[in-house]
C-alpha cells in the first residue's frame, strides 16, 4: 500500500509543476504527492520509454474528481534547447508554472584517480549545469516563460547548487520567487538499487549502522519535504538547505549510537517493501 500525503487534500489544486527526474526514484515520489494534493505535474527525464510507463501508473491513482494531471515530456537537461522546448511545451499545455523541482540528477561511484574528464563531465553537466539550464529558463524577468512560483533542487553533496541556490535566492527574491535546496541523506530506493548494480547491496546495508536512526530513508520523506518547502506554510524560507538525512551529516564515529528502533517507521510502499527485503530477507525455505 503506497503512503498518504500528510498535507491537507487540495492543497496544491490548480497549480502546475515541472519535476525533472519525474519517472523515478526520489523524482517519482515527490510526482505522486503533488498529484494527490492535486497538482498537475509535468515529468521530464531522457528515457521516454521509462517516463510514459511512469505517468500511466500515476495517472491511474488520480480521483476523477482531482484538477490534477500528469504528462510525460523527455528532456535531456543537459542541453539548453531541450530545456528551452521543454518549458515552451509546459506553458503552451498549461499556461502557467508555480514549482520547479530540479531533481534530475547522477553520479557514479569512482576513485578520483580512476575518474575520466569526460566522467567527470557528465556529472557536473546534470547535477550543476543541468539545474542552471531549468532555472535560467524560469527567470523571472524573462518575457517567454511564465514561473510565478518557487524553484527548489535536490542537492546531494553538492556544493556548488547549494551556492547557486544561494545566489538565486537573493537575485530573485524582488519577483517574488523563493527558491530552496534539499539535501537527501542515504535514501533507498528500487531505483537506486538498479543504478549501483552489484555495489547497491552493500553500500545500502553499510550505511544503517552510521545512520543515526538506524534505518535507511525511503523516497516518500524527502517527498514530504518537498511539499513543505513549496507550501505556503514555508512562504519566509528561501536560500535553505533542507537536510533530510536523520542527522546522519552530524554523525561522528567518536559518539556510537546503540541499535534501536525507536524512531518512526519509514511510510508504506514499494521502496520500503524492497527495503526491507534486503536488510531482513525472508526465510525461502
Amino acid at each position: 500500500m503506497a503512503a498518504s500525503s500528510v498535507f491537507r487534500p487540495g492543497l496544491f489544486n490548480h497549480k502546475v509543476a515541472i519535476v525533472t527526474g519525474g519517472g523515478t526514484g526520489i523524482g517519482k515520489a515527490i510526482s505522486a504527492e503533488l498529484l494527490e494534493l492535486g497538482c498537475s505535474v509535468v515529468i521530464s527525464s531522457r528515457k521516454a520509454d521509462r517516463l510514459e510507463a511512469a505517468a500511466r501508473e500515476m495517472r491511474q491513482k488520480i480521483p476523477p474528481s482531482s484538477p490534477a494531471s500528469v504528462t510525460a515530456l523527455p528532456c535531456n537537461i543537459r542541453s539548453e534547447e531541450e530545456v528551452k522546448a521543454l518549458v515552451s511545451s509546459v506553458l503552451k499545455r498549461y499556461g502557467r508554472i508555480d514549482f520547479l523541482v530540479n531533481n534530475g540528477g547522477g553520479q557514479f561511484r569512482s576513485p578520483a584517480e580512476d575518474m575520466s574528464s569526460k566522467g567527470w563531465k557528465a556529472v557536473v553537466d546534470t547535477n550543476l549545469t543541468g539545474t542552471f539550464h531549468c532555472c535560467k529558463e524560469g527567470e523571472p524577468g524573462t518575457d517567454n516563460t511564465g514561473f510565478v512560483g518557487f524553484f527548489l533542487k535536490i542537492a546531494s553533496a553538492r556544493a556548488a547548487v547549494d551556492n547557486l541556490t544561494k545566489s538565486l535566492a537573493i537575485e530573485w527574491a524582488a519577483s517574488g520567487v523563493r527558491i530552496n535546496a534539499l539535501a537527501p541523506g542515504t535514501i533507498f530506493s528500487k531505483t537506486a538499487m538498479e543504478n549501483y548494480k552489484e555495489y547497491g547491496p552493500h553500500l545500502f546495508k553499510m550505511s544503517v549502522p552510521f545512520t543515526p536512526a538506524k534505518r535507511l530513508g525511503v523516497p516518500e520523506e524527502v517527498s514530504s519535504a518537498v511539499c513543505f518547502l513549496l507550501s505556503p506554510a514555508a512562504s519566509y524560507i528561501s536560500g535553505a538547505t533542507l537536510k533530510v538525512d536523520a542527522g546522519q551529516s552530524l554523525y561522528k564515529s567518536m559518539w556510537e549510537i546503540p541499535n534501536h528502533s525507536a524512531w518512526p517507521e519509514a511510510p508504506e510502499g514499494e521502496n520500503l517493501d524492497a527495503l526491507n527485503e534486503l536488510v531482513n530477507p525472508k526465510s525461502k525455505l
